[in-house]
């Protein structure tokens, strides 16, 4: 089953809950009229559709290979690429001064999540890339910007980001991988990396690693981490490339998922030092390489809705043609499974999830926009603390999201979703490790807890509630008085939202209240406040979108089954999803005792 990009939905969350007319008044986003953006995304479709999106099985089937340090990619990813470069894609987002289009992240989302719907394991090389050039743009010297960005941003070169070791997987300050200072002002780096996504390929001419290591005096932790740049081959002063450094993949991982995407063994310095030159200021590397992280960890949210949206339209092209039992009301013989109750419920949850992870995260790209390029200094501030808010929602909840819709994409199928040859056990498969890399969702609800809600005593996560109950009082607004065939349904996601705002609010609360006295306990629900988090935000952008919806019902404007559609699905999303809020905040504030009952020697 082929990949048919949400167009549809994309361009109405883009102009009608993720602001695109306001994005496009800001300075440097004044391309990006409606008519460009419309036309940006049917070129990428075409080209996400057609040719990524047909690669997806077969390279799960025959992927990636190492053989005597070099990686063989599977077959049609470098043809993909070339193209993928050639039509500017790697530079949707990026400056203009470097080769890129310089267009709003909130244009670059939608691109970014029709490629990873296509397929995930191609989509890694772009992300990576993308967390380098952000990387450099930020950090870089002049000299590192003129040599390196113009060829990452083309596509003719690719990047990756050097963190994991075999004793360092999150615990970052336990880095040994040494730099040490040369006269010419180089570094010669040397150690182990793991884990390295597409850290050696076929795909570009040269690849630059981006690398966490210590120089001999640094101090010890996190605090002594430095970052450099060491390029798979040297580069000359014309920019040509010059010697193999002496960087080498010694093996690629076999692993549950995403098989196509070489994750590389790098080892740096066994014939003498690979040469590196610093970004930035000595110990100073953990804070570049965060840079990196949240580019590519928004990227990944979107790795999880992309995932979420072709197990859908998988799954539901499946349930129309697959044919079985009786219609439980009655029928002359056997139905299309999609006629069945629980059938249209996980096809209604997969749907629901998936629509309300797009519409937070496109917001929160809209977001990001404002806080880059607005003119007012407070405006970027405040801008910039909501998007930081939302980051580790976006990715966390997103990609946990993707397990559920992709898990219940194989029980639609039912045996035939056991069986590899459909490709639904592939997105089950696949979705597993964005859970996991970029920071596990535990590190994203502890970054949520600590860093985005108690440091300002929830200030930021209670602007955005009351936001929220701005929504609120729109949809009571249209209930009273009102008898129009939507009625029950704004009156359920109505309470529904009331009740999950309630709830988010509280925990804000518990957060910010027990932080110093209690901190196991806050941190116990972590995870927890994470998932209330994005069920009740995405609950809130569902909600703003049926309320648009019925606003163009009411006018008679535009598709009317598509609106009526958008009004169900927030309608099942609040019976389904958002219901879930309460009890999410009762187990958050009451439940550490039980998390915290046992001893060490009783597990």
């Amino acid at each position: 089953m082929t990949y048919k990009a949400p167009l549809k939905d994309m361009l109405f969350v883009i102009n009608e809950l993720a602001g695109l007319h306001a994005v496009n008044t800001l300075p440097g986003c004044e391309d990006a009229t409606p008519d460009t953006v419309e036309a940006v995304l049917e070129e990428n479709a075409k080209f996400c559709s057609g040719v990524v999106a047909p690669l997806n099985g077969p390279s799960d089937k025959e992927p990636s290979y190492w053989h005597d340090g070099n990686v063989t990619t599977s077959n049609g990813f470098k043809e993909a690429f070339k193209s993928f470069a050639e039509a500017g894609w790697q530079g949707v987002q990026h400056p203009v001064d470097f080769g890129g289009q310089g267009l709003p992240k909130l244009v670059a989302t939608p691109c970014i999540e029709m490629l990873n719907a296509a397929s995930i394991s191609f989509a890694l090389v772009a992300l990576l890339s993308d967390g380098a050039i952000e990387a450099l743009l930020t950090a870089g010297s002049d000299v590192q910007k003129t040599t390196y960005l113009a060829p990452l941003i083309s596509g003719k070169w690719t990047g990756t980001m050097n963190l994991t070791e075999p004793q360092a997987g999150s615990d970052l300050a336990a880095v040994r991988t040494r730099a040490v200072p040369q006269d010419d002002g180089t570094f010669k780096v040397f150690g182990t990396k793991i884990f390295i996504t597409y850290g050696e390929h076929d795909l570009a001419e040269n690849i630059i690693h981006l690398v966490l290591a210590r120089t001999p005096d640094a101090p010890a932790g996190v605090k002594g981490i430095s970052l450099f740049i060491v390029p798979k081959f040297l580069i000359n002063p014309d920019g040509s490339l010059g010697a193999r450094n002496d960087a080498h993949c010694v093996s690629i991982e076999h692993k549950l998922g995403i098989k196509a995407s070489p994750t590389a063994v790098l080892q740096f310095g066994d014939h003498g030092g690979a040469i590196g030159t610093l970004v930035g200021e000595e110990n100073r590397g953990l804070e570049y390489m965060f840079i990196m992280m949240n580019a590519a960890r928004f990227g990944v949210g979107m790795q999880g809705i992309g995932l979420a949206e072709r197990s859908y339209q998988q799954a539901v092209a499946f349930a129309k043609d697959r044919v079985q039992s009786r219609d439980v009301a009655g029928s002359a013989g056997p139905v299309a499974i999609i006629h069945h109750p629980d059938v249209r419920r996980m096809l209604m949850s997969m749907r629901a999830q998936t629509e309300a992870a797009r519409a937070l995260a496109y917001v929160g790209a809209g977001i990001c926009d404002i806080a880059h390029h607005h003119p007012d200094a407070a405006t970027r501030t405040a801008n910039l603390a909501v998007y930081e808010y939302l980051v580790p929602i976006i990715k966390g909840w997103s990609t946990e999201m993707s397990q559920d819709v992709t898990r219940d994409g194989v029980q639609v199928h039912g045996g035939m979703g056991f069986i590899e040859e459909t490709g639904a056990a592939q997105h089950y498969r696949d979705a597993k490790i964005l859970t996991i890399y970029e920071g596990t969702t535990a590190i994203q609800a502890n970054d949520l807890v600590g860093r985005r809600t108690a440091r300002d005593a929830g200030a930021t996560a209670k602007r955005i509630i009351a936001q929220v109950r701005a929504t609120e009082a729109q949809l009571a607004e249209l209930t009273q008085g009102s008898q129009g065939k939507n009625d029950a349904d704004f009156k359920a996601i109505l309470q529904h939202l009331s009740e999950g705002s309630v709830a988010l609010e509280a925990v804000v609360e518990y957060v910010a209240n027990n932080m110093k006295t209690d901190v196991k306990a806050v941190f116990s629900g972590s995870v927890l406040y994470l998932k209330l988090a994005g069920i009740v935000l995405g609950g809130w952008q569902m909600a703003r979108a049926a309320i648009i919806a019925q606003q163009k019902l009411d006018d008679g404007t535009g598709d009317a089954q598509f609106y009526q559609a958008k009004i169900g699905t927030t309608r099942f999303f609040a019976d389904h999803i958002l219901s879930q809020a309460s009890w999410l905040s009762t187990v958050i504030i009451n439940g550490s005792a039980g998390v915290l009952a046992l001893t060490e020697d009783q597990f």
